[in-house]
């Protein structure tokens, strides 16, 4: 025990005290390496950060609530054909008739009354303008004339629909007369070639009617045959008796403008 605290040797004292204190460091540095070794070393048991015995982390996605409605909800949309003339461009809906426009008035009726035989008229026709109305006449190359029947084929008890179309296809607006002297639509017996009824004839209303048509417009005119005939020269007292079951032609003339035709059948009782 005496030579632990005092050092017996040929050198001095302090030098053995020196080589005890490296001694001992190197020792403490050692214990310090093999306590730092087993720390570190004893939780963890692999190289790529996951536990020993549980699989690897799986992340999960969540889907966000599901949609309520189809995608698309637009409907295609288009355009509803209506008794009056609309406009393609942007006048549409002019042809029902603007009250005051270019001095004119406003929803006018549809085409005058023909003979006792007939009646006719536009649903929702363009607006009725006066004959010095400021809107230039539709030229003949700016119109189009269509005449269609309701049916290829009416019993006994149906009267003929006929139907009166009228298109301006120029890029301007005009006024076209729809008279029933002006465009006169004639119902001919085919067996015979016999014009048996004529808007022409006595018409109860003006026989010049001229009506608002917008650039890319159109008008439709509606007409019911009784199957009744029609004369010029009896107004009053009008031919007795009525249409016998067989093919009938329609016509529509109009000054400069080319002829539009139709046909229907009668039948047998």
């Amino acid at each position: 025990m005496g030579s632990l605290r005092n050092p017996v040797g040929p050198l001095p004292s302090s030098i053995y005290w020196r080589r005890r204190a490296v001694l001992a460091s190197v020792v403490a540095l050692l214990a310090l390496l093999a306590v730092w070794t087993v720390s570190s070393g004893g939780g963890r048991t692999s190289t790529n950060g996951k536990g020993q015995s549980g699989p690897d982390p799986v992340s999960s996605i969540t889907p966000g609530p599901a949609g309520t409605g189809p995608a698309i909800s637009a409907a295609p949309g288009g355009r509803t054909e209506s008794g009056g003339g609309g406009s393609a461009g942007s006048e549409g809906g002019a042809a029902t008739g603007d009250a005051g426009k270019n001095g004119e008035p406003g929803g006018g009726t549809g085409g005058g009354t023909g003979s006792d035989g007939g009646s006719g008229g536009a649903a929702g026709g363009p607006a009725q303008v006066p004959a010095d109305s400021p809107l230039p006449t539709c030229a003949p190359g700016a119109l189009q004339w269509e005449v269609k029947s309701a049916k290829n084929e009416y019993e006994a008890n149906e009267k003929p629909r006929l139907e009166l179309v009228a298109r301006n296809i120029s890029g301007t607006t005009c006024k076209v007369d729809l008279g029933p002297k002006q465009a006169v639509l004639t119902i001919l017996q085919a067996s015979s070639s016999k014009a048996v009824w004529s808007s022409a004839d006595c018409p109860t209303g003006a026989g010049n009617t001229f009506f608002r048509l917008p650039a890319q417009g159109e008008t439709k005119h509606a007409l019911d045959w009784d199957r009744r005939f029609s004369a010029a020269d009896q107004c009053q007292t009008p031919p007795a008796g009525s249409a016998a079951p067989d093919t009938y032609v329609v016509e529509v003339k109009a000054p400069g403008m080319p002829v539009a035709r139709t046909s229907f059948v009668l039948k047998q009782d």
